[in-house]
């Protein structure tokens, strides 16, 4: 089991695109008792990953509370990275 940063990271190079949402249904079955499993501390893994150029944004849209959901992709040099440095 890798450390739920790593897991979240790995995750966008298997998918075309993901919200937090998408990430936390995805890895709750190994990950829902981690303290920092939290839709807020996802969100800001999200957002530090972007910022050091390992995921950008997709696209926007709002769930079904009008909240704003922000997809991220890894693009082909992110998902090279990724998976240079988590196997």
């Amino acid at each position: 089991m890798y450390p739920l940063n790593y897991a979240i990271l790995k995750h966008f190079t298997k998918v075309e695109e993901a919200c937090a949402d998408c990430v936390m249904e995805a890895l709750a079955s190994e990950y829902s008792t981690f303290k920092a499993f939290k839709k807020d501390a996802i969100i800001n893994a999200l957002m530090t990953a972007e910022a050091n150029g390992l995921l950008e944004e997709s696209r926007f849209d709002l769930d079904s509370n009008q909240e704003l959901r922000v997809y991220y992709r890894a693009h082909e040099e992110g998902a090279a990275t990724i998976n240079q440095y988590i196997k």
